[in-house]
């Protein structure tokens, strides 16, 4: 993604500008969740904002600017704290879900404003703003729920399943799920031809195109 658009700092620019927006308010989710579930851990490490200097980590976002898919700081949580049973399942969904917020918030803006006067003589390229805008944030919806390694989907599977698929699941993806997420995202950049997370793409501009 970063080298198609070398020849466009304007979009780099305004693509850097969403993946902050997005993986900040992304992880301030986690954080705000699991504090209103009783756990003061993230509050008290400092990620209970949106400031970006505290959630960005600089090796997932160059990941995400050059490949697409990428991470931010992963935000401190203590189970033990929380007051609910379900209370990891809501957590880890609070990250995708302000994602999908976000990508849904964008489409309505550029409905809104694009037959408004303000559309054409904004200074920024508002249509090419809230496309990257929505299309960031849908494919880290998608790509965080994939039930695997450490990624959110993983802690919110489990909770979908009857128990014993549950302690199952979780044992496999302990010992395999990490790996196998390495091992897709390796063969996708290094393999021509081959992207085992291309349905992420087409899912987002799918949305796009209902939304738009």
């Amino acid at each position: 993604m970063l080298f198609q658009l070398l020849d466009r700092p304007d979009l780099l620019i305004l693509l850097t500008f969403c993946l902050i927006f997005a993986l900040s308010f992304h992880e301030f989710a986690h954080a705000w969740v699991a504090h209103r579930f009783g756990d003061p851990t993230a509050k008290l490490a400092g990620r209970l904002t949106t400031n970006p200097l505290v959630h960005l980590d600089l090796m997932g976002g160059l990941m995400l600017l050059m490949v697409g898919i990428g991470y931010a700081k992963p935000v401190p949580v203590n189970p033990r704290n929380f007051r609910n049973p379900n209370a990891e399942f809501f957590v880890a969904a609070a990250g995708p879900v302000m994602n999908l917020a976000l990508g849904l918030l964008a489409g309505l803006l550029f409905s809104g404003f694009r037959t408004s006067e303000f559309w054409y003589n904004s200074p920024i390229p508002l249509g090419e703003l809230f496309f990257l805008f929505m299309l960031l944030n849908f494919n880290l919806f998608f790509f965080n729920m994939i039930p695997l390694g450490p990624l959110d989907g993983s802690h919110v599977l489990p909770r979908l399943l009857p128990r014993d698929l549950c302690r199952r699941y979780e044992d496999w993806n302990f010992r395999f799920g990490t790996m196998l997420l390495i091992g897709l995202l390796a063969a996708s950049y290094f393999l021509p031809g081959f992207s085992a997370f291309r349905w992420i793409s087409q899912a987002s501009r799918q949305m796009i195109t209902v939304l738009l």
